[in-house]
């Protein structure tokens, strides 16, 4: 089975992930993407979400804060914002930061930049899926 080589980079972190993978699914502001070896070139802004690696038979899941993605037909490259492989992420603060986010989102306050807010829900929400956690 052919692979595509799959490099995810964060400015803290620098490499977070580089393998030669079989398919990755991930998420664009257009929607959800599948990208197999040999994909057309693509340039897209990625959103929060948990990314799907295909490898040798199994899968992988990691979370992707937001960020950039450029595919060539042997190369993935993504420049988050922040990603984390599943063992990185604290699920209690995951779970404390969606609590928040809901909070601030149903007080309907003026004041309250529903933007960040529902950023905040989304990265939360993520890093509870790569864990496997129910969301609360």
């Amino acid at each position: 089975m052919s692979t595509i080589l799959l490099e995810v980079a964060t400015p803290d972190k620098g490499d977070v992930y580089k393998n030669g993978i079989n398919m990755l699914i991930t998420r664009s502001i257009v929607g959800e993407l599948g990208i197999l070896p040999k994909h057309a070139r693509l340039l897209t802004e990625l959103v929060p979400h948990a990314m799907r690696i295909k490898e040798g038979g199994s899968e992988k899941q990691l979370f992707i804060s937001g960020g950039f993605m450029e595919v060539t037909p042997d190369k993935i490259t993504i420049l988050a914002d922040a990603a984390e492989n599943p063992e990185d992420i604290d699920v209690e603060r995951a779970k404390s930061a969606y609590k928040r986010a809901e909070e601030r989102l149903s007080k309907k306050n003026p004041d309250i930049d529903i933007d960040r807010a529902e950023a905040a829900l989304a990265r939360a929400k993520a890093r509870l899926l790569v864990k496997g956690v129910p969301i609360p």
